[in-house]
């Protein structure tokens, strides 16, 4: 086996000595400083990235901060109309009841107009009424029709006495 052959062992060493230090200057000069300047600018990339992550998150919450303050402004002016409508309303509420009220003592008022009315009515036609029937009376009883203004005097006066 030529590895086991001592007589190649020297040129060979040689030869792995000249191989490693070539391998070592093509990764010491060429290679390494590739990998370091990938490794840098990956390094440096992450960090941009960060920082523009950082300025993302506040510019997100100064965003929050001004959506919230508007929909607190909102929410507040909101409140304050619902605030001037109810008032609105209830002074509208109020007039109508008002005038409503007005309309209902008006009627209130006719109505006992049209009572009293028909009450003096129906008592006018009471007093004729009772003069009828005592006339009537009187007559079936004695057999003779009474004076009707006597009649009706007394009649009026039993009514002045009923209402005294």
């Amino acid at each position: 086996m030529p590895q086991l052959d001592f007589t190649t062992y020297v040129p060979q060493i040689i030869w792995l000595v000249i191989s490693f230090t070539a391998m070592f200057l093509v990764m010491w000069k060429v290679c390494v400083p590739r990998i370091g300047g990938a490794l840098e600018a990956r390094q440096k990339k992450i960090e941009q990235n960060l920082e523009r992550a950082a300025e993302l998150k506040a510019e997100a919450e100064a965003a929050i901060e001004a959506y919230e303050k508007a929909l607190a402004d909102a929410r507040a002016t909101a409140h304050e109309e619902i605030v001037k409508v109810q008032a609105d309303l209830k002074a509208k509420q109020d007039a109508e009841e008002s005038k409503l009220s007005q309309t209902l003592q008006a009627r209130i008022k006719e109505g006992e107009a049209t009572i009293d009315k028909a009450l003096q009515g129906a008592l006018a036609s009471l007093d004729a009424m009772a003069s009828d029937v005592a006339a009537a009376a009187c007559e079936r009883l004695t057999g003779e029709a009474p004076d009707a203004k006597a009649l009706e005097k007394a009649v009026a006066g039993a009514a002045k006495a009923r209402q005294a």
